[in-house]
């Protein structure tokens, strides 16, 4: 059962069997099966259904330009009321959208909010595996070409096709920390990068370090970019990131009894970072702050905090 948490982490969901096993088998067998489906991504945007609300389109088989990197994701469930239950769902990554002239294409960081289960996991699945592919054209060890194998799930540099070499190319994912930093008022601790307008406020977050626990990441980035001490850290929840290869841990956490709790930025990053009461942000919010999106863990997170839904959002 999914936490209350969970609930609010739209890129978290999933609606298929990703059916491990499948991938050794080849996709043209899929190919053949008139149940097969396919969903198309180009310039990493997904091909939309007709209509409204959001839906990804689900294409036959033959429906797919040949040139395609196609990928096996996995199986539709049973009850899937558009999928039989069991077809193979493959994606397949198009060079761009000449293919499908006048259709309509969905972006995941925009429109993944108003998804169902099913396509939300199926698009994060989908965009970080073709992000995977587009960078991954070369062995970062014996830098030899690679092709892709295994359903799109293992690329073999030109000559180390034998899987017993040990040479095969992986998906990687980077874990990334994210938090909400509350002082002993309960407040809030959101920053402004620099990067962003000025109105764009968020939570903290960074990439994991080689040797690094998260909890001990949590506390690292905190401290870089606010000066910061934090003490207790608690596990929210997680999410996949696509953009191009994250995983988001989520936490809580809370500033050390005693240490440095005013934050001071260096104004190269961040641009500023200050603790929130609950009633100063919603008197803020549609003025001098703007919130993450809905599809972010940053958005479940303050609200998590501040205990329902805000309105708004970037």
């Amino acid at each position: 059962m999914r936490s209350d948490f969970e609930e609010r982490l739209v890129l978290g969901r999933s609606g298929i069997d990703r059916a491990a096993a499948d991938r050794d088998v080849a996709i043209d067998e899929a190919l053949a099966d008139p149940s097969t489906r396919v969903v198309v991504l180009a310039a990493r945007r997904a091909l939309r259904a007709p209509g409204d609300p959001v839906r990804l389109a689900y294409l036959p088989a033959d429906r797919v330009p040949a040139d395609a990197l196609l990928l096996r994701l996995g199986r539709a469930l049973p009850g899937d009321p558009e999928l039989a239950a069991g077809a193979a769902v493959l994606g397949a990554v198009v060079k761009d959208e000449s293919a499908f002239p006048d259709a309509a294409w969905a972006d995941l960081r925009l429109d993944g909010d108003g998804l169902g289960d099913r396509d939300a996991g199926v698009f994060a699945e989908l965009l970080g595996l073709a992000n995977w592919h587009a960078a991954s054209g070369f062995s970062p060890r014996t830098g030899h070409p690679t092709a892709p194998a295994r359903g799109g799930w293992v690329r073999h540099p030109a000559g180390f096709e034998d899987e017993a070499s040990g040479e095969h190319v992986f998906p990687r994912t980077d874990p990334a920390v994210i938090m909400g930093v509350v002082d002993e008022q309960d407040r809030l601790l959101l920053a402004s990068n620099l990067a962003w307008p000025e109105d764009r406020w968020s939570v903290l977050a960074g990439f994991v370090e080689p040797g690094e626990s998260f909890e001990a990441a949590v506390r690292r980035e905190t401290a870089e970019e606010t000066s910061v001490d934090v003490g207790e850290c608690v596990y929210l929840g997680s999410q996949p990131w696509p953009f191009p290869a994250s995983v988001m841990i989520g936490f809580l956490a809370r500033t050390l009894p005693g240490g440095r709790v005013d934050p001071v930025v260096d104004g190269v990053e961040i641009r500023e970072a200050r603790f929130w009461s609950r009633d100063d942000l919603v008197a803020a919010l549609g003025t001098r702050v703007r919130l993450p999106g809905r599809t972010s863990i940053a958005r479940a997170i303050i609200e998590h905090w501040y205990g329902a839904p805000l309105p708004g959002g970037w």
